[in-house]
C-alpha cells in the first residue's frame, strides 16, 4: 500500500495539480474539502474525499487519522471575507489551535493550525511539494516584451513596499504607477488589488507580488494564474513582478502566451 498524502484543499486550480503530481509519484491522496471553497472535480484525483465547512479542524485530525496520513499539504485560496460573515464556527480542536495565536493574521492562524496537527502526528509539508521546478519559475524575463527603464524603476519601488508589507503580514502585492503607490493588498486579495490600483491609475500600471522576508512555504505562498492575469488585462496593467523561486505560477505555458498577446511583461526577480 502506498504511503498516503493529506490535502487540506480550497479554491482555485492549485488542490487538483498537486493531487495529480502526487499520485505521479505514487502516493495515494486522501483529500479534505472545503464546502463552498473547493472545485467538487478534487473527487476524481483523490482516493478518498471528506467535505468539511471552514473551522473543522477535528475533522480533519480524525479523517487523516482514518486514512493512515503522516504528511499533509494545504493547497488553494481561502475567501478570507467569509472569515467575518459569522458562519463559521470553530470546533474544539480549532479553539485549541487558534488559543496560542497572538493574532487572527495569516501567519498567526495558519501556523497554529500548523503546529496542532504537528502536534497531532501531521507533518504539514511546504505547498510546493511534489511541484515541477517549471511552477516556481527562477530569475528572469518570461515574456517577449522586457519591462521599460520607467517600469524597472517602479518595479524595485514597488517591491521594497511589497517586502515591508509582507513583514507586517498585511498582503503581498502592490500596485504601482511613476513611483506612487495606487493600491496595497489586504484581505480582498491580488485580483481586486490590481483592478483598483488599474482604475486609479488609468491603466499602464506595475504590479509586484513578493513573499514574506520570512516566508512559511507551508502556506500562503504567493500564486499567480490565469485569474490573475485577467484582472491585470482588465486593469490594463503593464508589469507583472514576482519573487523569484518563491512564487507558483499555475498553467504556466497559457499564462506566458497569454501575456505575450497582451504586451504584459512578466519578470521573476530576486531579492
Amino acid at each position: 500500500m502506498s504511503k498516503t498524502l493529506g490535502l487540506i484543499t480550497g479554491n482555485g486550480i492549485l488542490p487538483e495539480l498537486l493531487a495529480r503530481e502526487a499520485r505521479k509519484v505514487g502516493r495515494r491522496v486522501a483529500v479534505c474539502a472545503i464546502e463552498g471553497e473547493t472545485n467538487p472535480s478534487i473527487s476524481l484525483l483523490a482516493d478518498a474525499t471528506e467535505w468539511i465547512r471552514l473551522g473543522q479542524l477535528g475533522r480533519i485530525i480524525k479523517f487523516f487519522n482514518g486514512q493512515g496520513v503522516r504528511e499533509a499539504v494545504m493547497a488553494g485560496k481561502i475567501t478570507k471575507t467569509n472569515l467575518f460573515k459569522g458562519n463559521i464556527r470553530p470546533d474544539l480542536e480549532m479553539i485549541k489551535a487558534l488559543a496560542k495565536a497572538k493574532n487572527h493574521s495569516d501567519d498567526s492562524l495558519l501556523g497554529g493550525i500548523a503546529d496542532h496537527l504537528e502536534r497531532k502526528g501531521i507533518k504539514l509539508l511546504n505547498s510546493t511539494a511534489f511541484l515541477s521546478e517549471e511552477t516556481l519559475p527562477q530569475r528572469g524575463i518570461l515574456t517577449m516584451r522586457k519591462p521599460s527603464k520607467k517600469e524597472l524603476i517602479d518595479i524595485d519601488f514597488g517591491w521594497h513596499l511589497a517586502k515591508q508589507m509582507g513583514r507586517l503580514d498585511i498582503g503581498q502585492t502592490v500596485v504601482v504607477k511613476n513611483q506612487a503607490v495606487l493600491a496595497v493588498e489586504a484581505i480582498e486579495g491580488t485580483d481586486q488589488a490590481i483592478l483598483r490600483g488599474g482604475a486609479l491609475g488609468a491603466g499602464q500600471v506595475v504590479v509586484v507580488k513578493v513573499a514574506k522576508p520570512n516566508q512559511d512555504m507551508r502556506f500562503d505562498v504567493p500564486t499567480v494564474g490565469l485569474g490573475t492575469l485577467e484582472a491585470m488585462i482588465e486593469a490594463k496593467a503593464s508589469v507583472l513582478a514576482f519573487e523569484a523561486g518563491k512564487t507558483i505560477i499555475l498553467e504556466r505555458k497559457r499564462f506566458i502566451e497569454k501575456a505575450n498577446a497582451h504586451k504584459i511583461a512578466v519578470v521573476a526577480k530576486e531579492s
